[in-house]
């Protein structure tokens, strides 16, 4: 295929023996790490309760509503703690393959990722996770050579054939600290941005769900709200359909207050180029051009990974197995339902076939208590500006990131050399 050859030919070096800095020593990818694959997981080992099962949706979003989970115990090779070296090789090139370390809580690990472990005596882990950065390039083309149906792989013998270089055991600590500073900031605006997450979910909790405000004022304590936020509280409750619920709230079903708009279909080619984010049913695909809903916004998965929610914060294009959400007048405020359809269990067509679907009309269905518009216009006068400060981290992430990638090939070339060189 020509623009595969195309992709391949831009690429340092041919495709299995990448450009380094000549003067380090020559060694084959495979042999520097021992690479533990997952396991293929059946449903019939899924708990409701459990260790989570680590596929590549929980490496890029962490815990969904799609997460499965097992109580059984398995070798312990497959377990997955924080601060392991995880390796996604198959599935959509561009967006699934790729090296992380894993942050969360411990997990079984999910067939198509391996666990690696750096041999230490011959390469640091932290030089070599940035090794597998420098690679991916030739990992997403090597993918691709062998896509089908959307989907490509890199196999133990692709592992096997990547010829690389690694310098001296000094030199891989200095351009792992000098990349790893990057990092150490990105990482530290991500766990402020899950705290910024944590804050406005708190908030809608107590306001939405188990109604705080209005259980204080009826038994005559403070609220703890600012007295203009606390007075458009009620304080006493009314049954309704689902449970007591606040006196002059409503039930409305999701089909009432907002519309699941459906994405547009966008090629794979147009997804790398322009500035506007381009949402697929796991988040963040690529980049478009033009845009085609105004931001912020919210998408939620509808093939692939039903239900998934995703919030954004500017101009984007949902593409075609996706939905966006339009608000109605009951219910203006995109923060409100945001984190109201994170909570909901959004209903699924087909969920046991290979690409199950969100059921659209079952999810209108669905009932949700909606608060008066001056209640919903105080939350968002709370949350916005902590989804104001959460884009502002990202954006300097996504800065600092583009630094590393940057220096990245350079340091591994030899184009620059450090103090150990």
């Amino acid at each position: 295929m020509a623009g595969n050859r195309v992709e391949s030919a831009l690429l340092p070096g041919s495709l299995y023996e990448p450009v380094f800095d000549e003067s380090w020593s020559r060694a084959d990818l495979y042999s520097l790490a021992t690479w533990i694959n997952g396991m293929a997981f059946r449903n019939f080992q899924f708990t409701p309760t459990g260790k989570q099962i680590i596929k590549i949706a929980e490496i890029k979003n962490g815990i969904s509503g799609q997460t499965k989970f097992t109580d059984a115990t398995y070798d312990p090779c497959y377990l997955v703690t924080a601060g392991d070296m995880l390796f996604s090789w198959s599935g959509q090139p561009e967006t699934s393959l790729d090296v992380s370390w894993w942050r969360g809580s411990d997990g079984w690990l999910n067939q198509h990722i391996f666990k690696v472990l750096p041999d230490k005596k011959r390469c640091l882990p932290e030089f070599f996770y940035y090794l597998l950065k420098y690679l991916k390039p030739h990992f997403i083309a090597i993918a691709r050579n062998k896509q089908t149906t959307g989907l490509g792989h890199v196999t133990k013998a692709d592992l096997e054939r990547i010829t690389v270089r690694i310098p001296s055991i000094p030199l891989q600590r200095e351009i792992a600290g000098i990349l790893g500073a990057l990092d150490d900031k990105i990482e530290l605006n991500r766990r402020m941005n899950e705290t910024l997450e944590a804050m406005a979910r708190a908030i809608f909790k107590s306001w939405f769900v188990d109604f705080d405000p209005v259980r204080a004022k009826s038994e005559g304590r403070d609220t703890g709200l600012p007295s203009d936020i606390a007075t458009l509280f009620p304080d006493s409750f009314v049954d309704s359909e689902l449970r007591k619920i606040p006196k002059g709230w409503k039930v409305e079903s999701l089909g009432d207050i907002l519309e699941l708009a459906y994405g547009k279909g966008l090629k794979e080619d147009d997804r790398s180029i322009g500035s506007v984010p381009v949402y697929g049913s796991n988040g963040q695909i690529g980049w478009h051009s033009e845009s085609l809903v105004n931001g912020p916004g919210i998408v939620v998965g509808r093939k692939g990974n039903p239900g998934f929610v995703t919030w954004v914060h500017t101009d984007f294009f949902p593409i075609d197995t996706t939905f966006y959400v339009v608000p109605k007048s009951n219910c203006p405020s995109l923060y409100y339902l945001y984190h109201a359809l994170g909570l909901q269990d959004l209903p699924s067509l087909s969920a046991d076939s290979a690409v199950p679907g969100l059921n659209r009309n079952a999810a209108y269905m669905s009932n949700q208590v909606v608060p008066p518009k001056d209640i919903l216009k105080a939350f968002d006068s709370l949350v916005a500006p902590l989804r104001d400060k959460k884009h502002d981290g990202q954006k300097e992430s996504a800065t600092l990131s583009t630094i590393r990638d940057s220096l990245l090939p350079k340091l591994m070339s030899g184009e620059i050399h450090t103090w150990a060189t």
